[in-house]
């Protein structure tokens, strides 16, 4: 019964939204509607499912929004100048990620205070590969995001694909399970024989690995990079994990729903776009999504519907 409500809150919000959204610009309602709604679902959605292995493993990664952004201005610069380097680069930094986990956990160091510091690092590598906006997109990876299925809009079809694949990835196979038990209870799986800090590295490396894809992504829609491009990112996957069902201790996350989450906050921005309202607006809509929310799951917990 929990998970069904867990689940159940953020696909009714994004249906209320999507509605609003109907019913404020009819045009919406088609194939190149739905297509400008979710134009930048797709790498906000890679975010969100990459800080949500840091949440299940009861962390929480600062640094996101600009590890994006360096993956982007490598992408838009070496992966399109210098295939084989670039891809060199972007597979170091999921490594680094990696490392970055399993130091974390030896050393029992503030995951919120590393990722902080790392976040200048990061921010720090992109401004030197790109110190302006610029870069060029690989052809191949813009094909790939323009890509026009015949039911829905890409966004809609890889979004999909996404939260599927974290699904089988996170709750279905052995070693997803036990990456939510070290959120849950790590003395438990540590005297189950497993390696906490070697899970620790994995999540980490998983949320790079996810990092680097969200970069990409970016670039493929967006042609060119800069080293700010991704900075809000950080704040937006923490808001849709949460949004989604997840929590911040406990190994409670739910793949499907950060997804839904991610799709939410992606539609709150294009919903006020359609109003002509300011951008600064976006971050007030999410945040209030977010809130209703959570007030809603916690009026559910108090009668005894979630656990």
């Amino acid at each position: 019964m929990a998970s069904h409500y867990r689940i159940l809150l953020p696909i009714v919000s994004l249906a209320v939204l999507l509605g609003a959204t109907f019913y404020m610009q009819p045009r919406a309602m088609s194939y190149f509607g739905l297509n400008l709604l979710f134009n930048l679902a797709v790498p906000i959605a890679l975010a969100t499912i990459a800080q949500m292995m840091i949440i299940m493993v009861n962390d929480i990664d600062l640094s996101l929004g600009a590890f994006v952004s360096l993956v982007a201005c490598i992408t838009a610069t070496y992966l399109n100048d210098a295939p084989l380097l670039g891809l060199l680069m972007l597979v170091a930094l999921i490594v680094t990620y990696a490392v970055l986990g399993a130091v974390i956990h030896a050393l029992a160091l503030p995951a919120i205070v590393v990722t902080l510091g790392m976040s200048f690092v990061w921010g720090g590598l992109a401004l030197f590969i790109l110190p302006s906006p610029g870069g060029t997109s690989p052809n191949w990876l813009r094909s790939l995001m323009t890509i026009k299925p015949p039911i829905a809009p890409m966004a809609v079809v890889a979004s999909i694909v996404i939260a599927a694949a974290a699904h089988i990835l996170i709750i279905r196979s052995r070693v997803g399970t036990v990456l939510r038990g070290v959120g849950g209870n790590a003395r438990s799986v540590e005297r189950a024989g497993w390696s906490v800090i070697r899970l620790k590295a994995l999540a980490y490396g998983l949320a790079g690995l996810f990092g680097v894809l969200a970069g990409m992504a970016l670039v493929g829609l967006a042609t060119s990079a800069d080293a700010n491009i991704a900075l809000r990112y950080t704040l937006i996957s923490i808001a849709g994990v949460i949004l989604g069902g997840g929590e911040f201790v406990g190994g409670k996350i739910s793949p499907v729903g950060a997804v839904i989450g991610a799709l939410t906050l992606t539609l709150a921005a294009s919903f006020l776009n359609f109003l002509r309202l300011s951008p600064d607006w976006q971050i007030g809509a999410q945040g209030t999504i977010l809130i209703l929310v959570l007030a809603a799951r916690l009026i559910f917990r108090r009668k005894g519907l979630e656990v």
